[in-house]
């Protein structure tokens, strides 16, 4: 604790806040408000921003238990890139959207990595069109500042593009864009948009409304989101980095060649960013310890890929090292979940002490309630016990002089089960795999400073929350 007052909270971030705790969900604004501890894990994150920023490439594969909070500390990393003028991108895998399909499912995964793209200007999804646009923009302030015309410009900016595999028509969209804003053709510029969001489905539609005879599908479209952190470049940004959750879909799925076909994908993701060779481009997949360490189902059971994924053997004892590719997130500890919600209640006071409607007594006394009713895992999966503690202060709030005991004493708290382990239903010829999980024990690096309110991680019905202080 420190004298430092905190800072004042917007009512309309106040709200937004208090709403998603209260339904289980990752906070999407605000959360620099309920931060608590992991400030090394962050640190490193900072240092791939920094890297991707540089023209470099990263990726990181953010490991922890069921309710750890690995899609809060996603989300908080891609606010800070989103600070550092980077693109973000982020979508969460689910049976229709993984890295390869032969559905559509890749292609379906593209498009929705797009359809979130991001800026500082417009962090909440829907930002490509105003990438493009804000592209255009630049090459017409050039061409007023030189004798060149822009057209000249722009196909002096995206000569690099067309030398590359996909770039002649990608460099082709791009200049139909510029048509259409030139000539005041919203339909061209709507192609134009579509046809890199990768949501023409056939070559005919898009050779008639734009030309060009490629379109991004399930076997292009990592090739396409390359040339994508190259022009974004381009546009002024600083480069691309890609969030993605539910990564325990891919292990969830019951057929071999299913799985194996998403991690080569992985793998040549992987093989580039270590690599070097994407430039302007990170990677953030989101997961548990099953996905990574399980050696019939999990990254573990593509040998390519442990070899590459295998921790530092050196970082055991209290030593750490997060300079790997995997970044291990240890669980909430009983202290920084007491801190977790000294910070909600300020967060429902609006920073204002004089109305805090529970003392710290009264949170510790909370706290004993949970610990009485599910053990001491209340404070490593904690979404179930957020959700009351709001609901708590909702009760105190527009029923002054409640009974504090009592109401604590009716509080309902289960433990939740962790969903990873049932294996997605599948269309396929091939013959599903036996159940039951087999793991590589690893200590995990860093363990020992853990912090985070977690949620359902997998399986679509919550997300995870994890608190953090920078």
């Amino acid at each position: 604790m420190t004298d430092q007052a905190p800072p004042t909270i917007r009512p309309k971030v106040r709200d937004a806040i208090l709403q998603s705790l209260r339904a289980g969900v990752v906070p999407r604004v605000g959360q620099r408000y309920i931060q608590v501890g992991r400030s090394r894990e962050l640190e490193a994150l900072l240092g791939d921003i920094d890297r991707v920023a540089d023209g470099g490439s990263s990726i990181r594969f953010v490991i922890g238990d069921y309710g750890a909070g690995k899609t809060f500390f996603l989300m908080l990393v891609r606010a800070v890139a989103l600070e550092r003028r980077l693109v973000t991108l982020h979508a969460d895998l689910n049976p229709d959207r993984r890295l390869q399909g032969s559905g559509g499912h890749a292609r379906s995964l593209y498009t929705e990595l797009l359809r979130n793209a991001s800026t500082r200007s417009t962090p909440d999804g829907g930002a490509l069109p105003s990438i493009v646009e804000r592209f255009v923009s630049s090459a017409i302030e050039e061409a007023g500042r030189t004798d060149a015309t822009t057209a000249e410009v722009i196909s002096a900016k995206l000569a690099a593009l067309s030398e590359l595999v996909g770039g002649f028509d990608f460099a082709s969209v791009i200049r139909s864009y510029w048509h259409g804003h030139d000539e005041g053709n919203d339909q061209l510029k709507s192609d134009a948009v579509r046809w890199l969001r990768g949501e023409f489905t056939t070559k005919t539609d898009a050779r008639a409304a734009l030309g060009v005879r490629t379109i991004i599908d399930d076997n292009n479209w990592y090739g396409h989101l390359k040339l994508l952190a190259i022009f974004v470049r381009m546009a002024g940004y600083a480069g691309i980095m890609v969030c993605l959750d539910e990564m325990v879909i891919l292990y969830k799925l019951s057929h071999s060649t299913s799985r194996n076909a998403n991690y080569e994908q992985l793998l040549a993701i992987l093989n580039d960013s270590l690599q070097g060779t994407a430039s302007g481009l990170g990677w953030l997949f989101g997961g548990t310890p099953e996905f990574l360490l399980d050696t019939r189902r999990g990254l573990y059971s593509y040998r390519a890929l442990q070899s590459r994924l295998a921790e530092n053997t050196f970082a055991t004892d209290g030593l750490v090292d997060y300079s790997g590719p995997v970044l291990r997130l240890g669980s909430l500890s009983p202290e920084d979940f007491f801190i977790l919600l000294m910070n909600v209640r300020n967060v429902y006071a609006r920073s204002d002490p004089a109305k805090y409607l529970i003392t710290d007594d009264g949170i510790r006394s909370f706290m004993h309630h949970c610990e009485d009713r599910i053990g001491s895992g209340y404070f490593r999966t904690p979404r179930e016990t957020i959700m009351p503690f709001v609901d708590l202060l909702a009760v105190l709030d527009q029923n002054p002089g409640a009974d504090l005991t009592a109401l604590i004493g009716k509080i309902e708290i289960t433990q939740e089960e962790n969903p990873d382990l049932a294996p997605l239903d599948e269309e396929s010829d091939e013959a599903p795999e036996g159940d039951g999980p087999t793991t590589v024990p690893v200590t995990p690096a860093g363990a020992s400073a853990p912090v985070g309110i977690g949620s359902s991680d997998e399986g679509g019905s919550g997300d995870n929350l994890t608190a953090f202080k920078l």
